[in-house]
């Protein structure tokens, strides 16, 4: 690697990222992308402020619900924070880099995590993985600071890194447990498990507290949601198995870019492989991360496993591998590997232009089609209940179907209106059926689409109302030959949930990551 590159690269770092920063805000303007289902679902959670949700810990609608506030209910507003926490991230990785390897190891594991396509992705969609990435990395700057340094107050500020992870995603649990092992199995810092390990985790208990406390009063339904990742729910044969570990090994090649994704595995298995002869700080770096990340491959052959799952494993994977390029280590092949992903993350930003220039736009070719319906959808829905009811006031709509078509529903329609999903199951499969129901519209007028055909309809639903009549077919932009269909009933009588309120704990479905 250029050594002139590198001294650059530690001398110009705030000026970088700054750069950086700007070029990903000119393209959230102009990219034109509708927001994907989970980014619009997570704003409309973000319109009733609570201590927990459905699948996930409140950190991503307060975040959202903030920035709408004070800038108005924009796609470019929606994604804002993911924006500048992605650079917050981008600071912290560089410094706790050159924390551990100097100047050079800073700059190169810069370059590294620059070279990821999943870098861009989680500076430029809002979901719940950018506030965990930003968290999880000031957590182990923190902890270096802490346990190398002997900062008695990186303790707190580690802590309040790891409370902000957790209310980010229930997954930052793993980093006091990952540094519990570390210091049993480290005699020299042992010692801290007396009372700076508590300092650190007390600001975890409190985060904590509100998030079981909203559970309880609410059956436990994260918790249950959470369990319904883990496991197979019914038998398998070998062929699925191979099936799971080859979608997810594509996506970790796809993310992270193909040769990097090899070098940290083959790196962070060197590592675990003569763990007893590291130095402490390697194998510091090995357990928060490249130990979790060989974990969940192997998970992946056992049962279904999201993609996204290890990408906070990398970061200290990256900062290992930064150490062994230092060292020597495969010095051409981290050229091409660092050549290879920047190439990915170009192509990731120029994807628009290719996309126009080549004509695959809605094609099957094109990975950006979930960004490009919504609104369009939405549009032709507001104009048909337009005709039907000139004034809006006072009018609900109620989805049948997915809860991305609620949740892009309520953004996307000029008026935000309250959207509702009816689920005729029974089964509590998102937020909405958390919710209460319709109940404060009694006698209004609402709306029901679906891609359901009138005779589908649930015949409770159709009951609700005093009368219910179809509207209008209306065109699907991501699948044209499924198309919505748009029914307006009149006065609501009453919400059906009689199923709902006979459903048992264990009923909850896995319908999200």
């Amino acid at each position: 690697m250029s050594e002139r590159l590198l001294r650059w690269m530690d001398a110009h770092t705030l000026a970088l990222l700054l750069a950086i920063m700007l070029l990903r805000g000119g393209f959230l303007l102009i990219n034109g992308f509708d927001l994907i289902g989970d980014e619009s679902y997570y704003w409309d959670w973000s319109r009733q402020p609570d201590w927990c949700y459905y699948s996930k810990p409140p950190m991503i609608a307060w975040l959202i619900g903030a920035f709408t506030w004070l800038l108005g209910d924009y796609t470019f507003t929606v994604r804002l924070p993911a924006l500048l926490l992605g650079t917050v991230f981008l600071w912290f990785f560089h410094a706790t880099a050159k924390a551990f390897y100097g100047a050079r190891g800073g700059a190169l594991a810069l370059l590294l995590v620059l070279a990821t396509p999943i870098n861009v992705l989680a500076n430029f969609l809002m979901t719940i993985d950018a506030p965990l990435y930003c968290f999880w990395i000031i957590t182990v700057y923190y902890l270096r600071r802490a346990l190398f340094d002997q900062q008695a107050r990186a303790w707190l500020w580690a802590g309040l890194a790891s409370a902000a992870g957790l209310l980010s995603k229930q997954s930052a649990l793993i980093l006091p447990l990952m540094l519990l092992i570390f210091l049993g199995l480290d005699s020299q810092r042992r010692g801290y498990l007396k009372k700076e390990f508590w300092l650190y985790f007390l600001p975890i208990l409190v985060a904590a507290a509100p998030i079981l406390w909203w559970n309880q009063q609410h059956d436990w339904v994260m918790f249950g949601h959470s369990k319904g990742h883990f496991g197979n729910h019914e038998p398998v044969g070998a062929l699925k198995h191979l099936q799971w570990a080859r979608d997810f090994l594509l996506y970790q090649l796809l993310l992270v870019s193909p040769v990097l994704f090899f070098l940290v595995v083959i790196s962070s298995a060197q590592a675990a492989f003569n763990f007893k002869r590291l130095p402490a700080e390697q194998r510091f770096l090995l357990l928060m991360g490249p130990v979790l990340l060989l974990g969940v491959l192997l998970l992946s052959v056992l049962q279904k496993a999201q993609g996204n799952w290890p990408m906070p494993f990398y970061f200290t994977g990256l900062i290992l591998l930064a150490g062994n390029g230092l060292a020597g280590a495969w010095k051409r092949t981290l050229k091409y590997g660092i050549g290879l992903g920047l190439a990915m993350v170009l192509l990731t930003y120029s994807l628009p232009i290719v996309l126009q220039v080549f004509k695959l736009q809605n094609t099957a070719f094109d990975p950006t089609k979930r960004f490009n319906s919504w609104q369009e959808l939405a549009i032709n829905v507001h104009f048909e209940r337009l005709i039907s009811l000139p004034n809006l006031d006072n009018t609900f709509v109620v989805a049948l179907g997915h809860r991305y078509l609620a949740s892009e529903l309520a953004f996307y329609l000029p008026d935000h209106p309250q959207v509702y999903r009816y689920e005729p199951s029974g089964l509590v499969t998102s937020q909405y059926e958390v919710w209460s129901g319709p109940q404060a519209y009694i006698g209004k007028n609402g709306f029901v689409i679906g891609e359901t055909p009138e005779e589908n309809v649930p015949a409770e639903l159709k009951a609700a109302f005093q009368s219910f009549r179809f509207l209008a077919q209306v065109p699907n932009p991501a699948k044209p030959n499924s198309p919505y269909y748009l029914y307006l009933g009149e006065n609501l009588k009453f919400w059906p949930e009689a199923v709902r309120q006979t459903l048992d704990k264990e009923g909850y479905a896995p319908s999200e990551n």
